[in-house]
């Protein structure tokens, strides 16, 4: 069985330890960015007979997490991969406020995790795989709020809108080269995740919408953290994945 490779983000937990859990089988070798290690996955790795790396980082401070990234797919040999993954699925939302009221240290964080963190691993993976035989995919995990404005959410929002231009960008660069990566920028829907509870337990007066997420838990309208894996990684294997680079899973799963 050929070998792949997948570097992703934030996977010690929500939906990104659930699309590691599912990668995890033999002739994978996972790579995971988070502040914590998950112990279930690696012994899931143990026992499936996958391999799995797990790195202590945080994407508040990415520069040295990206160089570690080059540096360490720039020893693999170009011919051992036939498919290399980034999924850039990490991800942060600060306490939803008003702007001018923001705390300016959780908003630099923020910005550092959701926009400025994917740059750097896009960079590093690209630079390095460039000259790599096989397929080359990006998968940035963005979100509706990237496309639609909400209030008390300008960081979230802008970082995610920002993604998806960058996304683009890679679109036109990658499609200049030969074997360029294939790369998607893709909202995953609503998600029963830690930022939902986030979002619901936020202050109603700086928060004009919270009731709107109140309302999707109360209606059963959040997707598990496994069944969005699923449909995550069904549009990472279309055949037309990053045509075009902006996509929603409602629309491609």
């Amino acid at each position: 069985m050929a070998a792949q490779l997948y570097i992703l983000t934030g996977h010690s937990r929500g939906m990104g330890e659930a699309i590691a859990a599912r990668l995890l089988v033999p002739g994978h070798v996972v790579i995971g960015l988070s502040r914590r290690t998950n112990e279930a996955l690696a012994n899931q790795a143990a026992a499936r007979g996958a391999t799995l790396e797990q790195w202590s980082v945080d994407l508040a401070e990415a520069l040295p997490a990206a160089q570690r990234l080059r540096d360490t797919l720039a020893s693999f040999d170009t011919q051992r991969f036939e498919r290399a993954v980034l999924i850039n699925n990490a991800g942060a939302i600060d306490s939803p406020s008003a702007l001018r009221d923001a705390d300016l240290a959780g908003l630099a964080r923020t910005l550092r995790i959701d926009l400025e963190a994917t740059a750097l691993l896009c960079a590093a993976f690209l630079d390095a795989t460039r000259a790599w035989s096989g397929q080359r995919r990006v998968l940035n995990i963005s979100s509706g709020l990237g496309r639609r404005a909400m209030a008390s959410s300008a960081a979230y929002c802008a970082a995610k809108a920002g993604m998806d231009h960058l996304t683009r960008c890679l679109a036109l660069e990658e499609a200049l080269v030969p074997n360029g990566a294939r790369v998607l920028s893709l909202a995953p829907g609503v998600i029963d995740t830690d930022m939902q509870v986030q979002l619901r337990l936020a202050d109603a007066q700086a928060f004009p919408d919270r009731e709107r997420f109140v309302a999707l838990q109360r209606e059963g309208q959040l997707t598990s953290a496994d069944a969005a894996a699923a449909r995550v990684l069904a549009c990472l294997e279309r055949p037309d994945f990053g045509d075009p680079p902006i996509g929603d899973v409602r629309e491609l799963a």
